[in-house]
Formats: C-alpha cells, structure tokens, sequence
C-alpha cells in the first residue's frame, strides 16, 4: 500500500515483537532499515538470518536507548553512513510489573529509562538529523495501557502516557520543518512481551476486550507505515489506539 523506496528508517527494539513486524513491513516496502536491540545477541542473528532476502537493507545496531552517550555514538556513526533520515519509529519498552506497594526504585526507574527517556534520547538526535532535510516522520509506540492504567504498571503506564506527552509538545516544535510526531497505541498483541503471563490473566484480559481477542502484529505495523508516509503529511500530535475497542 506504501512506497518507501529510498528512505532511512530507524526502529528502535527492532528485532523482536510489534519491532520486528515494523522492521518487515518497512523493508518489504522499500525502505533501508536500521533495527536496534540492547542484549539479545543470538535472537538477532534469527531475526538477520530471516530477513536475509533484504541483504544490507537491513541494518542491526546494538546499544541502550536509554543510554544518552551511546544514542549520540549511533547517531554520529548513523550520520557517516547515511546522508538522510527520514523515519523514527521510538518502539523499544520493558516491563517490570509490580504493585506499587511493592515495586522497587530498580523497577521503576528501568521502566522510565527505557520506554520514556529512551524515546526522548531518540526523538532528540532524530530532530536535529530530519531538520537538515526539512521533513521527518516520528511515530511512538505508546500503550492503551497509559491511558486505562491497568493495576500492577505504575510504572509501564507513566511511561506511555509521558511518550503521548512528549508527543504532543515535541508536535509543536518541529510542524514548521515538516515533521511530524504521532503515537500508535497497541492493546494486547500477540507478542512475546505477553508470552510470561499467567493463563487466566489472558483469559481475564481478553473477556475486557470487546473484539474478545488479542490484536497481531501486522494490524499495530499497518498504522505505524500509514504515519510514517507522506499522504499523513497534515497528521501530527495524534494518537490512534490499536485495540479492538478498548480503550479508556
């Protein structure tokens, strides 16, 4: 459905889950794509080993976005490499899930520092790149979860809501040098970051959805190629929710 033959996009947890899907749906529409992970070495090599057909399309990075000194080293290397970038898809999350009662500093703050200083680190080095270029496309990948505040993720819905906030000034800033900075909002999806919880929790967690299933990956990637294109020129500051109706 989309063309982007000739762009530069970064995904950011790019290897695995809703990334990986993001990661295949931009290569298989053209685009160079650079996927970054933070440890897993051998489920990388997979995910290379997959996508060979793509060949140097497809480009893996290892670092923490949380880290600002190594999301600078990245963007430096980025810069000698490729002349624009065009795409950011801030998709790197965690979760550490706890009641607040019980949740640790070490819960909280790794939460925070992945899902929500990550895209800011991100978003920061991105901006001054797509200036150059006057045009850029940012998308997040926030949570319904920020919004319904689901009871053991304090910690996981601060973050998603923060993402949708950054959004919203981040939007203002950059509207003039034609970027744009949006927020996809999946419900539950099908992915690995679901595999650890217990089976009645997804039975609980279906019955509160009213499509009565989890979403898949290709239905959250579809929307993150539509705010990446061009045709979503006069869409920014937005927020759509992938979540077969729930929603707060």
């Amino acid at each position: 459905m989309y063309q982007f033959t000739n762009q530069h996009v970064i995904v950011t947890g790019g290897t695995r889950g809703i990334g990986a899907g993001i990661t295949e749906a931009f290569l298989k529409a053209g685009a160079t794509v650079v996927a970054t992970y933070s440890g897993n070495d051998e489920k990388a090599k997979i995910f290379k080993e997959k996508n060979s057909i793509f060949g140097e399309k497809l480009i893996l990075k290892k670092f923490d976005v949380a880290n600002a000194k190594e999301v600078e080293t990245f963007f430096n290397d980025y810069e000698k490499q490729f002349s624009s970038l065009e795409i950011l898809v801030n998709n790197a999350g965690i979760r550490r899930d706890n009641i607040v009662a019980s949740m640790s500093e070490g819960e909280w703050d790794s939460v925070i520092d992945t899902n929500l200083k990550g895209t800011y680190n991100m978003t920061r080095f991105a901006v001054l790149q797509m200036m150059k270029n006057r045009f850029g496309r940012i998308v997040n990948m926030s949570s319904v979860g920020g919004k319904l505040g689901l009871q053991g993720q304090a910690n996981y819905a601060a973050s998603k809501a923060g993402q949708i906030a950054l959004s919203l000034s981040v939007s203002k800033e950059v509207a003039k040098r034609n970027i744009t900075i949006n927020n996809v909002c999946p419900g539950f999806i099908e992915t690995e970051l679901l595999a650890d919880l217990p089976e009645e929790q997804v039975k609980e967690y279906k019955s509160q959805v009213p499509m009565k299933r989890f979403g898949k990956v290709d239905e959250v990637s579809h929307a993150v190629l539509f705010f990446a294109s061009k045709e979503a020129s006069y869409i920014t500051g937005a927020t759509l929710d992938i979540a077969g109706g729930l929603n707060a």
